[in-house]
Formats: C-alpha cells, structure tokens, sequence
C-alpha cells in the first residue's frame, strides 16, 4: 500500500511539474498549475464517486476500472470478491452437507435463537413435534406446551440436568424424550428421540414384576402359615427342625422381597412429588435410631447428631423407608463394636441426611452401580446379612420423588458415607413464625 500511495504521489508530482512548466513558457503559470490541478481534482473525485456509488448499492457486480491508486484499490476488492465468493460457495456445500446428514438423523435437531425461537430443524424434528416451514422464528413453546417442558427449557441455562420425557404434541400415544444444550449466548439445541417402545418395554417390565410380587404373596403367606403351625406343635419329627427352620428364614426372606418389588412398582408407577406432608426430620430420624438399635441388638454404638428443627415436605413413609434403609445397611455391614453415626445438618443448599458406618468400605468401581435393582458388592455376604439387594433402588426412587439426590463416599477398609440431599425448597424450619 506504501508503494502505491508512493506512486500515485509521483502521478500528482508530475501533473504539477508539467503545468508549471507549460505555465512557465507560456507566461500564465499560475492559470496552467490551477487548471491542472482542479482536472486531477476533478478526476480523482470521480473515481470517488464511482467507487462510492457502488459500494452503496450493494457491490454488485465487480469494481469499476481504473488506473493509479484508485485501480489497485479495484483489483483489491475484486480479488476480495472472488475470496469472499469462494469461501460462501464453501460455507453453502457445508452447510449442506449438515443439513442432509441431519436429514437422516433418526433423532431430531431442533435450533433455538435468541427468546427460544425456532432457527432450523430437521424433518425428524418435524414430525415429532408437529412443526410446519412457516413456523420458523416463533417460540418452540407454542408448539410444545407442556408445563414441565417449558420449566426444563427455562431452567436449561443453569447447567446440566437430565433429559425430559413427556408425551408427544398432539399424541399421547408418542413418548418423547428431549435434551437441551446451550450454546454461545442465546443459542440453544433440542435433542428429540422417540422412545415409545423402551417406554412400553419399560411399562411391560414394571406390570410383570408387580403382578408376578403379587401373586407370590398369597402362596408365601400360606407356606408361611404352616410352617409357623408346624414349629409351634411341636408335633414335627425330630429331624424335622434343623429343615423347617430354614424354609421358615427362606420364606422370610421371599416376603421381604416380595414386598420390596411392590414397594418399587407403587414408586415407580404413582406421580412424583404426591406426598404433601410435613415430616418433623428429629422425630424421624430418632425413630430410625430406634429401629437401628433394636436391629443391632446392641453390638454398634449408634450415635445420632440433629442440627435444628426441621420438616420435609413429602410423603412420611417413604420418607421413613429411605432414613430406614442407610441405618439398617450400616447395621449390616459395620463389625460388632462399629459406630455409626445419623447426623442431619441445614445449609444454604439445603437438608442433608448421613449415615457413616464403621465397615470394609466399598471399592469405588462399585459406587456407580449400587443403586441398580439386586447389585450386590459382596454377593454371598449379602444374602448372609438377609439383604434383598433393592434397598438402595428403593432410596434412589424415593429421593426422585422428592426432588433429592444422593451421594456416596467410601474407603476400603475405613467405612462409608451415604448422604441424601434434600433442597431448601422441602424444608421448613419448625421455630420460624
């Protein structure tokens, strides 16, 4: 650029020369330079003004020609223009390369602008939510009105959380299950999967299980009922015992299963967040204390340390059930002479509930896993302490229902940690006014 404002700059010099002297010789030198410079003047405003009227008009077309500084500037622009031609040609066959890989997505892609208005999606998407080409630019909620959705759509912005299942817009038939992910400022992405038949699947499990449970009730408590008569006449023959002893812990054992996977069906199937009572959580957990004690028989030192008066707002028995099910574990699993600790405490994030226990501990490739239905860490030492393997799948479901979580820490050899986490919106301080 230096170059060229050094040429154009010799182009002026020797206008000016050459009309100075043609003024000179012909004895009006101030007349010759004037008129000399008010050409150049004029031609150079031109140029300008050519320039000018094509960029305003959109540059279409290539630049206009010219000589001197103003044609390299043209030839700037034209070789800008085909850089900038190419590059959009390129941008065009990428993005639709996108648009025919998303095409064939059996998942659909929906782009939210700025407020959550529809940007782009694809036919999967469409058809999932009923979307039609001119509703491009609207909100995605006038077309999903599901509350639950738009409180997971606003409250995507906090970070990451689960994905949503709901009916299909329009088909309750179609279950649906959508993810949100935000990007740049207001820019966000909706996954849209079809999961009718895991839904059903799922629903087909739940139905099995909980009608098989309930027709195993039935028998058990007859087997039950006559084993009971048989130990109490004590009309059995002497061999008997030993036998009739282990089919009566056997039998036990099935009726507390049994009632576990009822207990997992009702949660599973009845409507998250029902219980509307208020649960005084030192009655509760003195009562688990209790039970706690009663089940060691005296063989752990259980301490219990309750930090303010507090209620959760939720269901009193399932409530109880979750407290219930970490207390009886740790009885479980710490050696005689172990303590345990139930300990409660309020912050700004909310309630937590600690049970610590004095056992082996648990590997921390298992700590992912322990909430799955009849996962065991010690299989065979499970079944000996009368386990059903459900007790934590109970814990996981009750906390679904109650907006909560639980967390576990764990040392081999050192003992364990499993802590429920209840938000400041369940609870209730019982001393304020």
């Amino acid at each position: 650029m230096l170059d060229r404002s050094i040429g154009e700059f010799s182009r002026f010099i020797t206008i000016a020369l050459g009309c100075t002297i043609f003024g000179v010789a012909s004895g009006q030198w101030l007349l010759s330079i004037t008129l000399g410079l008010a050409v150049y003047l004029s031609w150079v405003l031109w140029q300008y003004r050519r320039f000018y009227r094509w960029l305003i008009n959109g540059r279409r077309g290539p630049a206009p020609t010219a000589f001197g500084i103003w044609g390299e500037i043209s030839d700037d622009f034209y070789r800008i223009q085909r850089r900038h031609r190419r590059e959009k040609q390129k941008l065009h066959a990428m993005l639709r390369r996108v648009q025919d890989s998303t095409s064939a997505l059996r998942e659909g892609i929906v782009a939210l602008e700025d407020d959550g208005n529809l940007a782009w999606w694809n036919p999967a998407a469409g058809d999932l939510l009923g979307l039609q080409p001119g509703d491009a630019g609207q909100p995605l909620v006038n077309f999903v009105r599901d509350p639950g959705f738009v409180n997971y759509l606003q409250q995507g912005t906090a970070g990451a959380h689960e994905p949503l299942t709901m009916p299909a817009p329009g088909d309750d038939t179609r279950i649906l299950q959508l993810e949100v992910t935000h990007y740049g400022q207001d820019e966000a992405l909706v996954i849209v999967r079809d999961i009718t038949r895991l839904h059903k699947l799922e629903q087909m499990r739940r139905d099995f299980v909980a009608n098989v449970s309930h027709e195993l009730r039935t028998p058990l408590t007859v087997i039950a009922g006559y084993l009971e008569t048989l130990e109490a006449s004590g009309q059995a023959p002497q061999g008997w015992q030993r036998p009739l002893t282990q089919m009566r812990e056997q039998t036990a054992r099935m009726t507390s299963l049994v009632n576990d996977l009822l207990l997992l069906a009702r949660l599973e199937t009845s409507e998250r967040d029902s219980g509307r009572e208020r649960v005084a959580v030192g009655e509760l957990i003195g009562r688990v204390a209790r039970e706690a004690r009663s089940f060691s028989g005296g063989r752990h030192e259980i301490s219990v340390d309750c930090q303010g008066d507090t209620t959760i707002t939720g269901d009193a028995n399932e409530l109880h059930s979750a407290f219930a099910n970490l207390a009886l574990n740790a009885v479980k699993y710490s050696p005689d002479g172990g303590p345990i600790q139930l300990r409660w405490r309020v912050d700004e994030n909310g309630g937590h509930f600690s049970v610590t226990d004095s056992g082996i501990g648990i590997d921390p490739i298992h700590i992912p896993r322990l909430t799955e239905r009849f996962y065991r860490v010690d299989a065979g030492r499970s079944r000996e302490s009368g386990g059903t393997g459900l007790g934590l799948a109970i814990v996981k479901h009750v906390l679904l229902r109650h907006s909560a979580e639980l967390s576990i820490s764990s040392v081999p050899g050192r003992g364990s940690t499993f802590t429920l986490h209840f938000p400041a919106q369940k609870l209730e301080s019982t001393t304020s006014t």
